[in-house]
């Protein structure tokens, strides 16, 4: 899928409300996170040439630390940026991210079986299930570091958040880089610190617990930033944005009903509701929380808000999500997982109707990849009008 060409348009037609700042959030999922790309790239369609960057403030998590780093890197070229973003996305083979060949895959479940067999008497004991170092070098390639705070000073960027979640004080933290306007914060369990964005900030945010290793940031070990945050959208609050786009990797669900089952649930299911509670809980937790505040907010008259001193305003809020279950783009492609991983996801019921969830979290390839590019392209570009209104595009034909 090639990356579509920008519409342009008039001066006019581009104006863009600058007096409240927009924030892009990017939320976590694994190689589920390559729909947000899709969404990037219409947006990217929609948004004149040389109107600068949409959003000044963008958070990222988990996969979505990765995609949120690479924009805020390039954030004087939105349109180059979600190219390249796109391009590295459709490039993707599993050996890009984690040692794939039969001979790892082999090594790391002997390692983790006698590690269980000796209770834990060897000197060194399974830190994951896979070795994600490839990883490493995909991501200096791929994000331009000292790009991020260049971008700060030419004011092309107002702040990058990238959270992450430790271990060991159960915090979640959001490190951010920008303005000298912003000052750290501290809530229950979460914290947000300035500090330079590094390499070692995406690994730790994008390390999936069990599945790829901690990394240590200071005197602390962190892990995939969705795990224990219950306020994913709490940083771009606290970093000033009053407009907020968010970009989900799940449709938004209805209660479903409840169904009677006869089948023990087997392990990749397990896996996978534990994995849809760490990336998805959260989020649509805080969007009805937003959503009650400005309902809320909305009632009150302003001589009453002014009166009470309240910090309590209104944020204009926009999510665009899948519109199918991405589990079910992944079961076609399940043949391009490496074959040992194959083999160990078919065993643990990865490939069966219930279990399908997990193989969407991990499959990194491009031919799923692809699909899902195209899945959040469509589905934004559907959304078109309300992400005109959002972003202060004037209105037009299509």
């Amino acid at each position: 899928m090639t990356s579509p060409i920008p519409e342009t348009s008039s001066a006019a037609q581009a104006a863009v409300c600058k007096a409240q700042p927009a924030a892009l959030i990017l939320s976590g999922g694994g190689a589920r996170a390559a729909y947000q790309v899709g969404v990037l790239l219409a947006i990217a369609r929609l948004w004149p040439v040389g109107a600068g960057n949409p959003f000044p403030i963008v958070c990222g998590t988990s996969a979505g630390a990765i995609n949120a780093a690479a924009l805020a890197a390039r954030a004087g070229d939105f349109h180059g940026a979600v190219r390249h973003l796109g391009n590295s996305w459709l490039k993707l083979t599993p050996d890009q991210v984690y040692l794939s060949s039969a001979w790892a895959l082999g090594k790391s479940a002997l390692h983790w079986a006698a590690s269980l067999l000796l209770g834990g008497l060897g000197k060194r004991n399974p830190r994951s299930l896979l070795d994600n170092q490839p990883l490493r070098q995909m991501l200096a390639a791929l994000v331009d570091f000292p790009g991020i705070g260049a971008a700060v000073q030419r004011g092309d960027l107002s702040a990058l958040s990238i959270t992450v979640s430790g271990y060991t004080s159960g915090q979640s933290v959001s490190f951010f880089e920008g303005a000298a306007d912003h000052a750290n914060w501290q809530r229950a369990s979460r914290l947000g610190v300035r500090e330079k964005i590094e390499l070692d900030h995406l690994m730790a945010s994008s390390a999936i617990p069990l599945v790829f290793p901690a990394v240590r940031l200071h005197r602390e070990y962190f892990g995939d930033g969705s795990v224990r945050q219950i306020a994913p959208i709490s940083p771009a609050i606290h970093l000033g944005a009053q407009r907020i786009l968010v970009i989900g990797v799940a449709p938004q669900r209805e209660l479903p009903p409840r169904e009677k089952v006869q089948d023990y649930p087997s392990l990749a299911q397990v896996a996978g509701h534990l994995l849809n509670s760490v990336f998805l809980d959260a989020m649509e937790t805080d969007l009805e929380r937003v959503q009650r505040v400005n309902r809320t907010v909305g009632l009150l008259p302003e001589h009453a808000l002014a009166a009470h001193q309240t910090d309590l305003h209104a944020l204009d809020v926009l999510t665009i999500a899948p519109s199918r279950p991405l589990e079910k783009l992944a079961m076609p492609h399940r043949n391009t997982f490496p074959p040992g991983l194959r083999f160990m996801l078919r065993g643990l019921g990865a490939f069966r109707r219930n279990g399908s969830v997990l193989a969407s979290y991990l499959l990194f390839h491009h031919d799923y990849v692809r699909q899902l590019i195209r899945l959040g392209y469509r589905d934004a570009m559907h959304q078109r009008h309300a992400l005109r209104e959002f972003l202060g595009i004037a209105a037009r034909s299509d």
